[in-house]
């Protein structure tokens, strides 16, 4: 494999562009000299052709042929060439390197034919008489203006070969000395411009990383030094521009993440852009599973993905309320969502912000419970009110006995109606008391406040034969608030009592558990079912009703449902 490096292709252009031109400057060189010498000899030939022919124009018009053969073979010895005389048939008559009559009729060589038209002949070619190539030159004999005959020089080439050769040998010499010169300058060359742009080329390698505080610093060309130094330039304006987005992306997953909204973005495509933990939570996905992917393939809600859609197509704000169903209950979301543009006004998407509206709701069903329950246990007793004063009223005045009667059902009924009402000022008492923290806390012996509070239930116990059991260290101090503390005993025990049946035990003990003191009033009565715990601790809330009033009327019932609220666990 070709190495492609920036140093190896500058190293291997300057040898081939050097290569290239001694290549060039010796092909140019020989083929002027080939062209020089060849030039030359021609000239020198057809000048002695001219000389012999000066010298043997009256012989060969003559017919001395005899003398014609000595002649050339003189002139040949003096000139260093071969002489040959032909007559206008093309019959040789003289050689002076043959016996013409061995030799064919030459009026066929090119020379002597371009001779017998006129002109001066030429030609280049290999003689199987002397074994060699020769150079021939023709020139005409002329009497009265018409050619009578040829005379032709020929040189032997092998001067012109030996001397090409030589001169071949020279220039590739000198271009081989040239190379190994040019070698090492190249290199240096190659270098000197490979260095700095590897090196910033390591460097936008680090840029790529992250690495831009990195600088580069190089020495080179000039225009090699304005690069790095743009790159440098570059780098830094990268790095302020990623710093400050960096920076607004977590100011802005911050906020995101801290919001209590659940916030979610889509484009126009229905794939989520963005969502946040909260969003994350209520719809029970998970965020690094829900980026990127499409809203059906997330979330598994109708109503989600319908009012996704709602949202995209609208160019107004969109309200709903959602309603997603949970094994345990189901939960209220409050959503809101309005179309996502960039800066050029175009629609992107949309952005989707969920309330969890949950507990507004449950606190909404506890309210209207809360009244209607309320106003059942008010209707009750003043509905008695009236009915036995109406009857009273009515005649009954006048019969001492049922009067009587009637009038201590009247005073048992204003009573329940005034428990239910100190029940309504105390519960707003301690709510009011906890907002302004006025709830005073104090150091007390848990056991003996215990005591306390069974004491003003022993009349009813001992009523139904049922026997309570105080299990507390006596050493056992508790930071509460006493009168609190005891009227949420007395009606855990009161409610106790009231739910068992005779002769029974109850049992009221506590207990130290992880730096707490747990409080705990355990009876042998029938319990409570398992769908009505989440609802225990609601005000005025009850079971069942009938059977409350069966056990003891709606004031006991007020009273322990309500001021259950109140127990003090303390740390």
């Amino acid at each position: 494999m070709i190495n492609k490096t920036l140093h190896h292709q500058i190293y291997l252009s300057y040898l081939l562009i050097t290569f290239i031109a001694l290549g060039a400057i010796g092909w140019y060189s020989l083929s002027s000299l080939h062209d020089f010498l060849y030039e030359r000899t021609f000239k020198d030939l057809e000048a002695r052709a001219n000389l012999v022919r000066t010298q043997t124009q009256d012989l060969f018009q003559s017919g001395q042929h005899r003398r014609l053969r000595q002649l050339a073979d003189e002139l040949s010895r003096a000139g260093g060439m071969r002489v040959t005389l032909i007559t206008k048939k093309g019959k040789v008559i003289a050689d002076s390197h043959r016996d013409p009559l061995q030799m064919d009729n030459h009026a066929t060589r090119p020379e002597v034919g371009q001779a017998l038209k006129g002109g001066h002949g030429s030609s280049q070619r290999y003689s199987h008489t002397l074994k060699e190539d020769l150079m021939y030159v023709a020139v005409p004999y002329r009497h009265s203006g018409q050619v009578t005959g040829v005379v032709r020089t020929a040189l032997p080439l092998t001067l012109i070969h030996e001397t090409l050769e030589g001169i071949t040998y020279k220039i590739a010499l000198a271009g081989l000395v040239i190379a190994l010169i040019a070698t090492p300058i190249s290199l240096f060359v190659s270098r000197r411009i490979s260095r700095p742009l590897l090196a910033m080329k390591e460097h936008a390698e680090r840029f790529a990383k992250g690495d831009l505080r990195s600088r580069i610093h190089v020495e080179g060309p000039e225009d090699i030094d304005n690069l790095a130094d743009a790159l440098n330039t570059m780098a830094a304006q990268l790095d302020d521009r990623i710093r400050t987005i960096t920076a607004q992306r977590n100011e802005q997953e911050a906020i995101l993440a801290s919001m209590v909204e659940g916030v979610i973005a889509v484009d126009s495509d229905e794939a989520i852009i963005s969502i946040n933990q909260s969003a994350a939570r209520f719809l029970e996905v998970r965020v690094e599973e829900a980026q990127g992917r499409s809203v059906p393939e997330v979330f598994r809600h109708s109503q989600i993905q319908q009012f996704i859609r709602e949202a995209l197509k609208s160019r107004e704000p969109v309200e709903s309320d959602l309603v997603l169903d949970r094994p345990d209950e189901e939960h209220y979301l409050q959503a809101v969502g309005t179309v996502l543009k960039d800066a050029g006004d175009t629609t992107i998407g949309a952005v989707i912000v969920l309330n969890d509206v949950t507990r507004l709701r449950r606190l909404e069903n506890v309210r209207r419970d809360f009244v209607a329950n309320v106003s059942h246990e008010l209707r009750t007793p003043i509905t008695s009110i009236k009915g036995f004063v109406e009857t009273l009223l009515s005649g009954a005045l006048n019969e001492p006995e049922n009067a009587e009667r009637f009038l201590q059902i009247v005073a048992k009924q204003a009573d329940r109606l005034n428990a239910i009402i100190n029940d309504l000022l105390s519960l707003s008492r301690i709510e009011q008391d906890s907002e302004k923290e006025g709830i005073v806390i104090q150091k007390t012996e848990l056991r003996a406040l215990l005591e306390t509070a069974v004491q003003q239930c022993n009349a009813r116990a001992l009523g139904k034969n049922i026997g309570i059991e105080i299990d507390c260290d006596p050493a056992l101090q508790v930071a509460l608030n006493p009168p609190l503390m005891e009227q949420a005993v007395v009606n855990l025990v009161d409610n106790a009592i009231k739910y068992s049946g005779d002769d029974t035990a109850i049992r009221v003990a506590a207990v130290t558990a992880h730096r707490q003191v747990v409080v705990s009033v355990k009876d042998q009565g029938r319990g409570i079912e398992r769908e009505h715990l989440p609802r225990l601790f609601e005000r005025f809330y009850r079971v069942d009703k009938a059977r409350s009033r069966q056990m003891g009327g709606p004031d006991s019932g007020l009273r322990s449902s309500s001021t259950s609220r109140r127990r003090t666990v303390a740390k």
